[in-house]
């Protein structure tokens, strides 16, 4: 229990707030050598955790942000194939077998090494983040099941590439689609909910600290209110400090109900859609405003 609190404490010293749940899965997954998978909605804080875990570490953050088509090229490795071509019409006269050439060409010195490539050649175990994975598709998937497996990687002209050291690996997915049982195995797991307000107050008070006190907490009375409410877009952790910020360059240190129009003026840094915007009439704020 005392590791947990103590990791809590580092993880706030780094700028991130975590609870005692996630502070023990990170303990565990930093014991135990394995991944771990934090599932939750966008802006709840999943990126942020890799963050802080590499300051606390003092380790080399790498980051793969998937996306839909991404390839085993564009996320483990590539060949230089202009630097390839060249070495082949400077081997036109070289009397060397074959065979023996095409070894040169495809050596490890024509090799790009993409994020997950890199993450496993480390001198140093790095914080490897694998960023929303649900938005690339199941063929990608599974060929990140060797690597977090094994913390190797099989490239066909080389062989089988096994990691220098292990990374500490952090996967995020925003639950877009359902990722495969063999994903999740070979995984710790968390679910990372939208903070609660004790939590969400500690945040803001620690990334903006010119918002502190009776202000800080209207502003996450107000955040928490908009949650609450039938939204295609609920604001996350980074559009409460974004609004917080756009109140203070307005001059807004109160939220109330007379400052409603005010206040209207703010709301792009809290509310990201056209239709959750229409809702968001000064009738509206002003009540919301009114209950901080």
């Amino acid at each position: 229990m005392n590791e947990v609190v103590e990791l809590q404490r580092q993880l706030e010293r780094a700028g991130y707030v975590a609870e005692p749940a996630l502070a023990a899965a990170l303990l565990l997954m930093l014991d135990l050598g394995r991944p771990l998978l934090l599932e939750g909605d966008a802006g709840v804080g999943k990126t942020e955790i890799a963050k802080a875990l590499a300051a606390v570490r003092g380790a080399r953050l790498i980051r793969l942000q998937c996306y839909e088509g991404l390839d085993v090229h564009a996320a483990m490795y590539e060949w230089n194939y202009q630097r390839q071509l060249l070495a082949i019409k400077l081997l036109e006269h070289d009397d060397r077998p074959a065979a023996v050439k095409e070894q040169d060409i495809f050596s490890e010195r024509y090799l790009l090494k993409r994020p997950l490539l890199e993450a496993i050649g480390c001198a140093e175990p790095p914080v490897l983040l694998i960023d929303e994975v649900d938005r690339a598709d199941e063929a990608f998937e599974a060929y990140l099941l060797e690597l977090l497996s094994d913390f190797q990687m099989s490239i066909p002209e080389l062989g089988t590439i096994r990691a220098v050291s292990r990374p500490l690996v952090v996967v995020t997915s925003n639950g877009t689609r359902e990722l495969s049982d063999a994903l999740r195995r070979r995984c710790l797991y968390q679910y990372i909910d939208y903070p609660a307000f004790a939590k969400e107050l500690a945040i803001v008070e620690i990334k903006a600290p010119q918002a502190a006190g009776q202000f800080a907490r209207q502003v996450v009375e107000f955040v928490q209110s908009v949650r609450r409410m039938e939204l295609q877009k609920k604001p996350g952790i980074a559009e409460t400090l974004d609004w917080t910020a756009a109140l203070l360059r307005m001059g807004i240190s109160v939220i109330d109900d007379d400052g409603a129009e005010r206040i209207l003026e703010t709301l792009s840094a809290l509310i990201k859609t056209r239709d959750d915007r229409a809702g968001f009439t000064r009738e509206v704020v002003a009540r919301i405003a009114a209950a901080c």
